[in-house]
Formats: structure tokens, C-alpha cells, sequence
């Protein structure tokens, strides 16, 4: 994380070049890009990254994931998005975001692997994949020495922050151990009022999405949504 020393790092959901700039102009440190949030955020077109490059100079990380659910339905699936990845590069993506498990809740790490390959070191974050896991510890154990892993996106539990608090104040208290260098970022069900407690545990990275729309998934981003959030981070 690049951000100054102290200074929390604001992830906004955005979906296309209007939602990326609104972000920006409310203090947004990063875009997380997907496409379809009916199916909470799948790969977006190489247009629309396009598109948000050109519109923002903050950094974009894109969502690799081809359809709904954290299991690939078929290897011409995987090959698909291995093909995206391959395809989002050219165009200059050099950030992402990815995550798969198998059918038992463990990581996925043939599909993983096969990705990140094509990745070429870029920096990736693993996503909220690791809320439904069997094992996040073993998990993080699994996926540690991978190149450009550099952030776990998490809400510290399949049902939201609300329930996940806990499991992220420890885990925030073991950053540095084996496993858990790498940032912790914290989303999904994110509400003003956890803030405090998150920032005093030693949290130092947010993300939102529906909370920078007011008027729901349907409506753009608000700059204005957005700068509540990057005020109260700073406060």
C-alpha cells in the first residue's frame, strides 16, 4: 500500500468510467472494477478499462471471475478467463483482484496458479473467497509465498462485518506472522460505525460499494457518498 504512513486506503467499487472518476473526486485511493453486481462482481470488458484508465490516475485493480459463486464451473471456464487476464494485460491492467475454492472450501490453487501465471507479477488481491473457506488459516498458509499476492479482501465472515469483527481484529493483530503479511482490506457489509474499532485494531484499508451509491446498485457512485467515508478514515 503506497498511501502515506497513517493515512487508511479507500477502495471503491466501480463498474465504469463515470463510477471511477466520481470515486476519485471523493478521495478514493483505488478502484476495484468489476461488471454484473447481480452476480457481485464479475470480469469486466477490456473497453471499460479502457475507458477507466483513461478517466482516473488512481490505480484500478480489475475482478477476475467468470460468472457467479467462488468454484469455476469448467476448465473452458478457467481457460476463458486465463484468456481475460491475457487480454486485460495488453490493454495495461496491472492490478486485479481473483479468488477460488474447490468443492471441499479449499483453495483452489490449481486454478489460482493457472491465473497468476498469467499475471506476469502483477499485484492481486485475493477476495472474499477466503469468507467461505473451510480453513482461512490454512488458506492464507496455502497461498502465502504467491507472487503479487499483496491483500486480502475480507469481511472477516460470510455474513458481513456485523459478525465478522472478531476474526479481523485478530487477524490484523498478526500481521507480520507467516501467512499474514499481506494487507488486510476490509469489506461487505462495511458500515461508518465499525471504523473506530477497525482503525484502533490496526486496519489500514476499506473498500465499499453499495455504501458510495445512495441510490443503490443501479445509480452511480456518489463523489459526495465517497468523501464521507474518506473523512471519517481521516478522522
Amino acid at each position: 500500500m503506497s498511501n502515506p504512513a497513517g493515512r487508511a486506503l479507500l477502495e471503491v467499487i466501480g463498474l465504469d468510467a463515470r463510477d471511477a472518476a466520481a470515486a476519485q473526486q471523493g478521495g478514493a485511493d483505488r478502484i476495484e472494477l468489476v461488471s454484473d453486481m447481480a452476480a457481485d462482481g464479475l470480469t469486466p470488458s477490456c473497453a471499460t478499462f479502457a475507458a477507466v484508465r483513461a478517466a482516473v490516475d488512481i490505480p484500478v485493480r480489475v475482478m477476475l471471475r467468470p460468472s457467479g459463486g467462488f468454484t469455476p464451473a469448467s476448465s473452458a471456464e478457467v481457460a476463458a478467463l486465463v484468456r481475460s487476464a491475457r487480454a486485460l494485460r495488453a490493454e495495461g491492467a496491472a492490478e486485479f483482484v481473483l479468488g477460488f475454492l474447490d468443492g471441499r472450501g479449499a483453495p483452489d490453487t490449481g486454478v489460482v496458479e493457472e491465473v497468476v501465471g498469467e499475471l506476469d507479477g502483477s499485484r492481486w488481491t485475493f477476495h472474499r473467497a477466503i469468507d467461505h473457506a473451510a480453513d482461512r488459516a490454512a488458506l492464507r498458509g496455502q497461498l502465502a509465498d504467491l507472487t503479487g499476492l499483496d491483500t486480502y479482501l475480507t469481511a472477516g465472515s460470510p455474513l458481513g462485518v456485523d459478525e465478522g469483527l472478531p476474526v479481523l481484529l485478530a487477524e490484523a493483530a498478526r500481521r507480520g506472522e507467516p501467512g499474514y503479511a499481506q494487507e488486510l482490506l476490509v469489506g461487505g457489509g462495511l458500515r461508518p460505525g465499525h471504523v473506530e474499532r477497525l482503525r484502533a485494531g490496526g486496519v489500514r484499508a476499506f473498500h465499499i460499494g453499495r455504501a458510495a451509491r445512495p441510490g443503490g446498485w443501479q445509480a452511480p457512485v456518489s463523489a459526495a457518498a465517497v468523501r464521507e467515508w474518506r473523512t471519517a478514515l481521516d478522522r
